[in-house]
């Protein structure tokens, strides 16, 4: 089992030699990690290579791991599907971020609506969420996962069955929440372009160690035709021929 220790004060998060295996596979093989307070890394991978199985142990949702990891007292995940509770209206579904406060009922709602409102979503808080959009209750999502003000913000695949436009909103929206609450961002991805557009980093994982390291150095907002060289770079170190991802 790993040694979970309490994360240095630069650093988000910390990995050495993390190892998890699943019967004869071992889907993390000695990963070394680091990310810094506030920083966006972006995680990049095939599918099966260990993405969301290390978002998972980061998590706390899988303690069953080799090796050392480190992370911050507070952290937040949100999932490619939103994992609404359809019984529950949309305020009660963001103040689930808030179980184990001990404050007034009140104070909840008063929390999760302003949570609501900065995901642009201050009048559905008595919807159910049953009547939301994809995009709608993705950010629903997102609210819950910020109304904690984690440490650390764990995004696995979460605009993955948003449409293009929706895709977009939901990118521009992530940045501003970034750059007002400064969590430490891993977000997951199969998404090159989404990655540079968005992350500080581009960490590239393959057979469960990471293989390559990418630092986006272009000012926000980005625009694709700045990052034309970086893509090609990524997609070389994914095993994907530039010109077939086009």
């Amino acid at each position: 089992m790993a040694n979970p220790v309490r994360s240095a004060a630069e650093n988000a998060v910390s990995t050495k030699g993390l190892v998890k295996e699943f019967g004869s596979r071992r889907v993390l093989d000695g990963l070394d990690l680091e990310v810094q307070a506030g920083e966006f890394v972006a995680l990049l991978g095939r599918s099966g290579c260990g993405k969301s199985t290390l978002l998972r142990v980061l998590a706390g949702l899988d303690t069953e791991v080799g090796g050392e990891f480190s992370v911050p007292g507070t952290v937040s995940v949100a999932f490619q599907q939103p994992r609404l509770l359809p019984w529950r209206k949309v305020w009660r579904n963001v103040s689930l971020g808030l179980e184990g406060v001990d404050r007034p009922k009140n104070w909840q709602r008063a929390v999760a609506e302003k949570a609501l409102a900065e995901v642009r979503l201050a009048d559905h808080a008595d919807a159910w969420p049953l009547t939301l959009s994809g995009g709608e209750a993705q950010r629903v999502s997102l609210a819950r996962a910020l109304v904690r003000e984690p440490d650390l913000l764990l995004l696995d695949e979460p605009f993955g069955a948003l449409d293009a436009l929706t895709r977009a909103a939901m990118h521009r929206l992530v940045e501003q929440l970034w750059r007002e609450h400064r969590p430490a961002v891993l977000f997951v991805t199969h998404d090159v372009d989404e990655a540079l557009l968005l992350a500080d980093r581009v960490l590239v994982l393959d057979a469960g160690r990471i293989v390559a390291e990418h630092v986006v150095d272009q000012p926000r907002p980005r625009r694709r035709k700045s990052l034309v060289d970086l893509r090609g770079r990524v997609l070389s170190d994914l095993g994907v021929d530039d010109a077939e991802a086009a």
